[in-house]
């Protein structure tokens, strides 16, 4: 029987040691690091702070406004309940104003932390002339019709 010569088996331990040497440099690079994580947008406090904005479209007709719209929730799972009320005007010459409640509480299950928009549909009874405003759990909002 003869024997391999040494070498050879040099070159096998050479090999072994060059895929673990790989495998193990693989492994640190691929592993996450805390200075790899996400960051919250700086925007996110200002965003919070900013007044929301309700899109309202209005659509008239014998005496009843049929007020849909569409608001940015913080996630798809918030739920938004909306209501209306009319708001008469200072004075006899000045019109009547529909006042669109959202109620948006936070959400507190787990769900997807993306903002995605939320539809509502309400309607008044008031005169044709009438103007809209709304608010967001009792905050006023800007409206813009869409």
């Amino acid at each position: 029987m003869d024997m391999p010569p040494k070498a050879s088996g040099n070159r096998i331990y050479l090999i072994a040691g060059a895929i673990a040497a790989v495998l193990i440099a693989g492994f640190a690079l691929s592993v996450p690091h805390l200075r790899d994580a996400a960051l919250p947008p700086a925007s996110t406090a200002a965003a919070a702070s900013a007044t929301p904005v309700v899109y309202l479209h209005d659509a008239y007709k014998k005496g009843t406004h049929t007020i849909s719209g569409k608001v940015l929730a913080a996630d798809p799972c918030v739920a938004v309940t909306a209501s209306a009320s009319v708001l008469p005007g200072a004075s006899s010459s000045t019109p009547a104003t529909i006042l669109v409640g959202l109620d948006m509480p936070p959400d507190t299950g787990i769900c997807l932390a993306e903002p995605a928009t939320t539809t509502f549909s309400v309607t008044a009874s008031a005169g044709s002339d009438a103007t809209l405003a709304a608010s967001i759990n009792g905050t006023d909002a800007s409206t813009t019709e869409y």
